[in-house]
C-alpha cells in the first residue's frame, strides 16, 4: 500500500511516501524553491517522493493532509465570538484567506494534484483523499518510526484544530487519545510569545531564543509563574489571557506583557541586550519544567516505560538534558524518543502517513533511515555521567580548545614548543566520541 502524505497552506510545505509501512521518501518543498519556510503545494517534494517510490500519482492509495481545516476554521469562528467585539481587525484580516481559499481546501488539493498529474486526469480518477487531526498526525510521526512497541505520546505545540498538548498511548499499530488541553491555553504560544517580544519572527525564530538561553539568567522564572503561567502540579496549565493579544489581535503580547518585562518588545534586527537573553533563559525553564511535570503525570498514567515527544515545542527541550535533570531527582528511568524532522510542520506529513499502518522497523533521525538498535532513544538512569548520545570532544590531548575550520576540528591556541605541531594537525583532532 503506498500513502503520500501532504502537509501545505501553513509553514515548511512538506511531503512524504509511505510504503507497507516503511518511509520511501520525505522532504521539504524550500528544498527545492530555496524559500525558506515556504508555504504553498509541495509540488516538486511529491514529484521527488513519486520518482523515489518509482510510481505514479495513480498508483496510490491514499493522500493524506495533515489536519482538519473545516474543523480549525470553527474553532477561529468560536474564539471570535467569545472575544467579541475586541478582535474586529483580525477578524477582518483572518477572513478572507479563509473564505477564498482555506474553507475550500479539498477542491484546492485535488485541483493542483491534478495539475500535477497532467491534463489527462481527471479528478474523479484521484486517489482518496483524507484529513487528519493535527495533533494525531503529530503523535503518528513520533510513535510510529520510533523503535518502540509501546509508548506514551506526549504532543506540544502552539494549536492544532482545538488541541495545544495532548497526550497519547500507542501501542502496536494503535493510537488511543488520553486528553488534551484546548486554545487558548497553550505552551507553543507562550514561548512564541516570548519570541515575538525578544525581535524574532514568530514561527520561524523560536530556536534563535532557544539559543539565547545558555546566555542568560533565570530571573523571570518567578513573574512568569505568578502571572502568566498557573501551573499545576501535574504539569496542566492555564495562561492568563490579559497578557496575550494573539486571540483578538495582531501581536503576540498585549501592554500589560511590556510593562510586567520592562518595556516595548525588542524591534527586529537591533542590538540584543541582556534582558533578551534573561528572558529567554526563563521561557526555557519554565518551558522544560512544564514537559517534565506532564512527562511524570504521563509515565504514572500509563505505566509506560518509553515516552515520544512530538510538535513544535518538543524541539524546544533536548532529551538528554531532560535525562540529566531526571536523574537529579531520582526518578524512574524513561527512554525517550522525539521525531527528528527538520522542523515540526515536517512531522505532520510524514506522521498523516504512518497512522492507521504498520509501524514501519525503521527510527527516522535527520534524513537517514536508521535500524531501531541506532534510533536515538536515551535512556535516563541514576548514577549515569551522561545519556547515551554522540558528542564533540572540544578539546585536544594537552587541553587546547579545539575549533572547526576549513580543514577540520584545529586548535585555537598557537602551536606550542611543548607540543609542536600536534594541535594543528588534524589528524590529532577528534570529532566524534561516543559516550555510554
Amino acid at each position: 500500500m503506498d500513502i503520500l502524505g501532504i502537509s501545505a497552506f501553513y509553514h515548511d510545505s512538506a511531503a512524504c511516501l509511505l510504503r507497507d509501512g516503511e518511509i520511501v521518501a520525505a522532504a521539504q518543498e524550500e528544498r527545492f524553491t530555496r524559500k525558506k519556510h515556504y508555504a504553498g503545494f509541495p509540488e516538486e517534494s511529491i514529484r521527488y517522493c513519486l520518482k523515489e517510490g518509482g510510481i505514479s500519482l495513480a498508483d496510490l492509495h491514499y493522500i493524506a493532509f495533515y489536519d482538519k481545516p473545516l474543523v480549525k476554521f470553527e474553532r477561529l469562528l468560536e474564539t471570535y465570538l467569545a472575544f467579541a467585539p475586541r478582535g474586529m481587525r483580525s477578524f477582518v484580516h483572518a477572513m478572507p484567506v479563509w473564505l477564498k481559499e482555506k474553507l475550500f481546501l479539498k477542491s484546492l488539493l485535488q485541483k493542483a494534484l491534478t495539475a500535477l498529474a497532467g491534463s489527462s486526469t481527471e479528478k474523479a480518477s484521484l486517489p482518496p483523499l483524507v484529513f487528519g487531526e493535527h495533533h494525531e498526525s503529530h503523535a503518528a510521526s513520533a510513535f510510529y518510526p520510533s523503535p518502540f512497541d509501546s509508548a506514551a505520546v506526549l504532543c506540544m505545540d502552539g494549536v492544532g484544530e482545538w488541541a495545544t498538548t495532548s497526550a497519547w498511548l500507542g501501542e502496536g499499530k494503535e493510537l488511543t487519545s488520553l486528553w488534551e488541553i484546548p486554545f487558548p491555553h497553550s505552551l507553543g504560544l507562550l514561548y512564541s510569545a516570548f519570541t515575538y517580544y525578544t525581535g524574532f519572527k514568530v514561527n520561524s525564530g523560536e530556536y534563535k531564543v532557544m539559543g539565547l538561553a545558555p546566555y542568560g539568567q533565570p530571573k523571570y522564572v518567578q513573574p512568569i509563574y505568578d502571572h502568566l503561567l498557573d501551573l499545576k502540579p501535574d504539569g496542566t496549565f492555564r495562561l492568563n489571557m490579559d497578557y496575550f493579544n494573539y486571540c483578538t489581535g495582531l501581536t503576540m503580547t498585549s501592554r500589560r506583557f511590556d510593562t510586567l518585562f520592562g518595556g516595548p518588545p525588542r524591534e527586529p534586527e537591533t542590538l540584543l541586550t541582556q534582558r533578551e537573553m534573561d528572558l529567554a533563559r526563563s521561557i526555557q525553564d519554565v518551558t522544560e519544567e512544564v514537559m517534565l511535570r506532564l512527562a511524570r503525570t504521563l509515565h504514572r498514567e500509563t505505566g509506560a516505560d518509553n515516552l515520544c515527544l512530538a510538535g513544535g515545542v518538543a524541539r524546544h527541550v533536548d532529551p538528554a538534558r531532560c535525562g540529566g535533570r531526571r536523574r537529579r531527582r531520582r526518578c524512574s528511568a524513561v527512554d525517550v524518543a522525539q521525531a527528528r524532522e527538520p522542523r515540526a510542520q515536517d512531522h505532520t506529513a510524514r506522521g498523516r502517513d504512518a497512522g492507521g499502518v504498520p509501524r514501519p522497523g525503521i527510527h527516522q533521525r535527520g534524513d537517514r533511515a536508521l535500524p531501531p538498535e541506532a534510533g536515538s532513544s536515551l535512556r535516563a538512569t541514576p548514577g549515569r555521567s551522561a545519556a547515551r548520545s554522540r558528542r564533540r570532544r572540544t578539546r585536544c590531548r594537552q587541553g587546547c580548545r579545539m575549533v572547526p575550520g576549513p580543514h577540520g576540528i584545529r586548535s585555537a591556541r598557537p602551536r606550542r614548543a611543548q607540543h609542536p605541531g600536534r594541535c594543528a594537525e588534524p589528524k590529532d583532532a577528534v570529532g566524534y566520541e561516543s559516550e555510554d
